[in-house]
């Protein structure tokens, strides 16, 4: 992917899975990367390796449900390169499962805190800064749960829907100040996240193969395309990975 080189990127949720994965391809493709998450051990060590192969990387202990600690990761990502080019708000827990009837209300609360307000809080953290600097690249993880309910995932259902209606808020509000913000739908991935459901049995999901899941490489090149004017025609909205002229797109097998 052209363009990236020099760039600065903020990843959350970096610790594993697509966070993981994305920064390694925005590090590879010449861009340098922030790494956030609660893991610190975690995210040190894939910082250091980046590190260790060239590009420049630094890990930022980060939990997205507080405001302050996703406005300080911001400041430490420009004080550290300069400028923030790229915002990827991964971060997100698909805990807990459990049906509307029996799920725990504290940890239905914890689930929005992370999913919804983790990401608002990323929005309104860069957004003003990237403006100040003549824009910048705004990307939610969203999901197809965004649009299609399933059992014992209300939660995250619902967080998704909101994180597709805040990508739609950013756009409205940021195109104009060269902030361009759209959602990526991965479809299922094989991350940790999808053992966790696999283990849960609940709804048709868990029982999928996996050698349904595509791997987190994917998504993770679906993420730089979007960073290019290629992707303009989709800015507000959530583009699904399992859309195979949305792959072609993105250099992926369709």
């Amino acid at each position: 992917m052209t363009g990236m080189t020099g760039k600065s990127v903020l990843i959350t949720g970096a610790s594993r899975g697509i966070g993981a994965a994305a920064a390694w391809a925005f590090a590879e493709a010449g861009a340098h990367v922030a790494l956030a998450a609660r893991s610190q051990a975690a995210i040190g060590t894939i910082a250091q390796e980046i590190a260790d192969s060239g590009p420049r990387a630094i890990a930022l202990p980060c939990d997205v449900a507080e405001f302050a600690q996703v406005a300080d990761a911001v400041r430490a990502t420009v004080q550290a390169f300069g400028r923030i080019d790229v915002l990827v708000n991964n971060a997100a827990v698909v805990d807990p499962i459990a049906r509307l009837d029996a799920v725990d209300p504290e940890d239905w609360s914890t689930a929005i805190d992370i999913n919804v307000k983790g990401v608002f809080h990323g929005i309104r953290a860069a957004l003003p800064v990237m403006a100040a600097m003549g824009g910048g690249t705004i990307l939610n993880i969203g999901s197809g749960a965004a649009t299609s309910p399933q059992e014992g995932w209300s939660a995250y259902c619902a967080s998704k829907a909101a994180v597709a209606m805040l990508t739609k808020c950013a756009d409205h509000e940021g195109r104009g100040q060269g902030v361009r913000a759209l959602a990526l739908s991965p479809g299922t991935v094989a991350t940790d996240m999808q053992k966790t459901i696999r283990d849960s049995g609940v709804n048709p999901v868990s029982r999928l193969d996996w050698s349904e899941h595509v791997p987190p490489a994917w998504p993770a090149q679906a993420l730089l395309w979007m960073c290019s004017a290629d992707a303009d025609e989709f800015l507000g909205q959530q583009v699904s990975l399992r859309e195979r002229a949305i792959r072609r797109r993105a250099g992926l097998p369709t």
